[in-house]
């Protein structure tokens, strides 16, 4: 796993074109230029699961008659252009070195950052095929940003399914039983679930079930993208 001075120290050259829009870069500017970084979108959502609302509020509707079993949610914006794009690009595209700006901009959103980031685990099948784990290089971005720390084994995925944004939520749900399990006996009462894109919520809820059995008090979810529920 290649840390984040490592990532820093391979693309240490500056870019020369956004990595949206792939105009030059202007002086100042860095892995996209203020346009595209200006149109990313931003809309207040609810705090405790991340649907967009009017207004930023702490508990949503939903919420209140179903309360997720995480305390937080943390994220960029909706599952949409632009930021789709990068997303796409950062997971499938092998441009891991986006991990980094990512953070940068999903660190502003925080808060009071979790002491411990734990990134959603791939199955070591799918980690080799991919060359990452896109959800552990941004944990260990935000770390460093934050001053916390990340473990890449208290969360281990046990059987390799199929992938989740092909299915429905009550197939996910399915997908995931026994899929994950902890390798940490003493945890925090603060933790953070690091993820790239929440959909439905089904693997950060299964996982948030297993750290509540474990009576961690508080458990955030920081993400880059949110799927809206209407999807």
């Amino acid at each position: 796993m290649l840390s984040p001075v490592a990532v820093r120290s391979i693309f240490r050259w500056p870019n020369q074109r956004c990595a949206l829009c792939r105009l030059p870069l202007r002086d100042g500017d860095h892995y996209w230029c203020q346009h595209c970084l200006a149109s990313l979108p931003r809309p207040p959502y609810c705090q405790r699961c991340g649907a967009t609302t009017l207004e930023p509020v702490s508990h949503c509707g939903h919420c209140l008659r179903q309360p997720p079993p995480w305390d937080r949610l943390v994220r960029l914006g909706e599952y949409g252009f632009p930021l789709n794009r990068l997303v796409q690009q950062y997971k499938f595209q092998g441009k891991f070195w986006l991990s980094q700006p990512l953070a940068g901009l999903l660190a502003e959103q925080m808060t009071e950052p979790a002491p411990l980031l734990l990134p959603v685990p791939l199955h070591p099948w799918r980690r080799l095929i991919r060359g990452f784990n896109q959800s552990a290089l941004l944990a260990d971005a935000l770390a460093e940003i934050t001053g916390g720390d990340t473990d890449h084994q208290a969360l281990r995925r046990t059987q390799s399914a199929r992938p989740q944004h092909q299915l429905s939520r009550k197939a996910r749900l399915q997908n995931l039983k026994q899929a994950f399990i902890l390798n940490k006996r003493v945890w925090p009462e603060h933790v953070a679930i690091v993820d790239d894109v929440v959909t439905t919520g089904s693997t950060v809820s299964v996982l948030s079930q297993l750290l509540r059995k474990q009576h961690v008090a508080r458990i955030d979810v920081y993400c880059l993208a949110f799927t809206p529920h209407y999807r």
